[in-house]
């Protein structure tokens, strides 16, 4: 079933800590919006849900340093350029 023809429903913060209960069967359904004073700021779904909008969403954007660098496909050759840092000294303090 297509998260669009689903039950979306908005509760409060308030009402959400009073009966998190009624917010997990509501998820079972749908999405549960919850709102702290009045803005949208987190959405409830079900662990089913959530694994179906991960497997379909983008491979991840952010790798560390060390992922890129160990890829060795082709495509994933880039060039690195080290930043000038000025004003900065590796030298060590002299404790006189």
């Amino acid at each position: 079933m297509d998260i669009t023809t689903k039950t979306t429903t908005t509760m409060s913060s308030r009402q959400f800590n009073q009966d998190t209960a009624l917010a997990k069967r509501a998820a079972r359904s749908g999405p549960v919006i919850i709102t702290d004073r009045g803005k949208r700021s987190h959405v409830l779904m079900s662990i089913e849900e959530y694994e179906k909008l991960k497997a379909a969403g983008r491979p991840e954007k952010h790798r560390t340093l060390a992922d890129a660098i160990a890829d060795d496909r082709p495509e994933a050759d880039f060039d690195f350029d080290i930043p000038e840092l000025k004003g900065f000294s590796l030298r060590p303090p002299k404790f006189d």
